[in-house]
């Protein structure tokens, strides 16, 4: 049951969902309107009925609360995980980039232009809508596969020198860091907290119209049924990190890009000491070079 109600609460519009509830919540609060006049309820019955009942009211609302602020929490702290990644991420490009000038000039330019391509592709595929991001998915992962392949193409002409593991070290970590990130956009709040919070939000509705809160006022009801409804959809717009309108920023990714556009390998010869011309043979001891010979 909780599959089908993930694979719906993931393909679903969030607006379509949000009518649903909405519309399930009035439902339910005129359900408990009609229970409360079948049972022969009036406010002011049955001596202190209406503070018992004030009481079930307040612990209702007071528990959904609770169950609500949890689930934001758990969004929140998976959107926090996928905004601190892509700094990660950009941190470890950005020092792989800079670790590839120290490469010969053939495996310099090669890897930087790899770098220079996998980071945009990068941005392509966090910003991308879902039907393009299988294709760019695939790209990526041959980007890493060719990006590993030049590394152990210049692993020979670096393995002797100070820096070679530290390289090593560095291309692992943005290899790593892609794995993470692709978790992190699958670590989602359990479609069965959200199941479990829909449930009780429209059985609170159900009580608030069993305790009168529609004779109290049906457009105070309503106003309420609609901010549980507003504050249902922006957590579950966080916990949707590739449909959703809140995601991650992609700000250090782009800044990163825009350094590497000021700062091709060529920047980093600039301060290079110039390599000395060759010094012509000296002629052979008793030759002459001048003319009457």
């Amino acid at each position: 049951m909780t599959g089908g109600f993930a694979t719906w609460l993931e393909t679903t519009p969030a607006w379509l969902i949000g009518l649903i509830l909405l519309a399930a919540m009035f439902a339910a609060s005129l359900l408990g309107e009609w229970l409360s006049r079948r049972t022969g309820k009036t406010k002011g019955e049955g001596g202190d009925d209406g503070g018992k009942e004030g009481y079930i009211v307040s612990a209702t609302l007071g528990l959904l609360a609770l169950l609500m602020g949890f689930t934001f929490s758990l969004a929140v702290d998976r959107f926090e995980s996928r905004r601190m990644l892509v700094l990660e991420e950009a941190n470890a490009i950005g020092t792989t980039y800079l670790r590839t000038q120290m490469l010969e000039p053939v495996d310099r330019a090669r890897i930087s232009r790899m770098l220079v391509d996998y980071t945009d592709n990068r941005i392509t595929l966090a910003k991308a809508p879902p039907d393009q991001v299988p294709t760019l998915l695939a790209r990526n992962d041959q980007m890493l596969t060719d990006l590993w392949t030049a590394t152990l193409a210049a692993w020979p002409s670096i393995k002797g020198l100070d820096f070679s593991s530290s390289y090593l070290d560095t291309m692992n970590t943005m290899i790593d860091l892609d794995s993470a990130r692709k978790a992190a956009r699958l670590a989602r709040v359990p479609s069965t907290v959200f199941f479990v919070l829909f449930v009780y939000v429209v059985t609170s509705a159900g009580v608030l119209g069993y305790a009168g809160a529609n004779k109290e006022g049906r457009g105070a009801t309503a106003f309420l049924f609609l901010l549980l409804t507003i504050s249902l959809l922006l957590t579950l717009d966080i916990d949707r990190p590739r449909t959703g309108r809140v995601t991650e920023s992609q700000a250090p990714m782009e800044r990163l890009r825009a350094t590497m556009a000021t700062q091709p390998p060529e920047v980093f010869d600039r301060m290079s000491a110039p390599k000395a011309a060759p010094t012509p043979a000296a002629p052979p001891k008793g030759a002459t070079t001048g003319p009457g010979r």
